[in-house]
């Protein structure tokens, strides 16, 4: 009887190592995706504020119809500038001219190297480098 129990004993902590492993990969995988929706959801953000700014006059700071000025707005930890970070990554505004703008944001996460986002007066494209 004694053998069948210690085998029983290997067994089960096999078992549950296996199951500690395979809870531990899932949690890590939620966790980065969460931090993707997280930068992604900024970048929408981002989009729809810069959208704002675009469509309002310069003589009431905005714009004018342009992104060419555009920087990141004071509530940012770098305000006024082309680069901001936040708990969810970094993010830094590229390419600006009268029509459109990058933003490349880099998930705190390292899930992915970086999200590009263009945006424009109506729109918003994201791609996603690996």
């Amino acid at each position: 009887m004694g053998q069948q129990q210690l085998l029983l004993t290997i067994l089960v902590t096999i078992i549950v190592g296996i199951a500690s492993v395979v809870a531990i990969n899932t949690f890590s995988s939620a966790a980065d995706s969460a931090n993707l929706d997280a930068v992604r959801q900024d970048l929408a953000q981002i989009a729809s504020s810069s959208q704002a700014y675009y469509i309002k006059p310069t003589m009431l700071g905005g714009g004018g119809n342009s992104f060419a000025t555009i920087t990141f707005p004071a509530d940012s930890i770098r305000s006024g500038s082309l680069q901001a970070d936040n708990p969810n990554g970094q993010y830094l505004i590229g390419n600006r001219a009268a029509g459109s703008f990058t933003v490349t944001a880099t998930p705190a996460s390292g899930a992915v190297t970086s999200i590009v986002a263009t945006v424009s007066a109506d729109n918003m494209t994201q791609v996603t480098n690996q």
